[in-house]
């Protein structure tokens, strides 16, 4: 079993361009702990990380054009562990499973405190640091929301080409974001939501028609509420419903202005829906 685990290491690793191996310690107790570390820090062809048992040591390679060492570490401490870099969320430790609830050291609650004073009474430099980094966050975000606003706007015109198009630049905004920019709150909603919004955009791109488009879009939309209520957009937002929508199950849409166009039937039934909540 050691001698498949390493082979699967190394091949791994091997498939990962420009790359750079570096050694931390990482917390933990138990297989249960490597399987959620080596998972949360490892991403296809960009990272690999393989973590000791008896050592808590990591072995983290990793694409240094594509990420970085607090990338992977700040993704991994985002799933419950604490790293020499990064201290887990209190909240997200308390999640983990009773045999994972590892002791934290002395160095570990060092590393809590200095966080926490660096937040809540550093220097100006230092809040100023940390509010750029928030700030820089939510404008990526941001670019993600407008280009689902254009999407929904292309709905509008009925056009499945036009529709094809804005989605693709959708795509390319959710592939832009920088989640090691991120707050923790952010990241946290980003990791839960972005894969699925990928999902989504990439099935109107590959949809045949438009209303198999429009069926994805539903999805999609959907799970932009999710990410909106989490983090919040610069401008006020109206979620809309569709009654009529999927043979009367309704469809749910977001837009930044309170009037109703309806992207699910366009000029046929521009004016169908109503505003059921606001997200500001």
């Amino acid at each position: 079993m050691a001698t498949v685990l390493l082979l699967s290491g190394i091949c791994s690793n091997a498939q990962i361009k420009n790359s750079k191996t570096e050694t931390v310690q990482i917390a933990g107790n138990c297989g249960m702990c490597k399987s959620t570390i080596e998972k949360a820090g490892s991403l296809k062809n960009t990272a690999a990380v393989i973590w000791n048992q008896d050592s808590k040591t990591a072995t983290v390679t990793y694409d240094a054009t594509q990420t970085n060492r607090d990338e992977i570490l700040k993704r991994i401490a985002l799933a419950g562990y604490d790293s020499e870099s990064f201290f887990a969320p209190d909240e997200t430790y308390a999640k983990l499973p009773g045999c994972c609830q590892y002791k934290r050291s002395k160095e570990n609650t060092a590393l809590k405190e200095k966080h926490t004073d660096h937040s809540a009474h550093g220097s100006p430099a230092s809040h100023a640091e940390g509010t750029a980094l928030k700030e820089e966050a939510v404008n990526h975000v941001q670019a993600v929301y407008d280009a689902y606003f254009s999407l929904k706007d292309a709905f509008i015109q009925s056009d499945a080409n036009l529709v094809a198009g804005k989605a693709g630049n959708l795509l390319t905004a959710v592939k832009a974001v920088k989640m090691e920019k991120m707050a923790t709150g952010e990241h946290l909603a980003w990791m839960e939501e972005s894969s699925k919004i990928q999902d989504y955009t990439s099935a109107v791109i590959s949809a045949k028609n438009l209303q198999s488009q429009r069926n994805a879009f539903s999805g999609l939309s959907g799970v932009m509420t999710v990410l909106m209520q989490k983090v919040r957009p610069s401008q006020t937002v109206y979620l809309q419903n569709c009654p009529m929508f999927d043979s009367g199950k309704g469809g749910n849409w977001l837009s930044t202005e309170f009037a109703v166009k309806n992207p699910y039937y366009g000029s046929s039934m521009l004016s169908c829906g109503s505003t059921v909540k606001t997200i500001k």
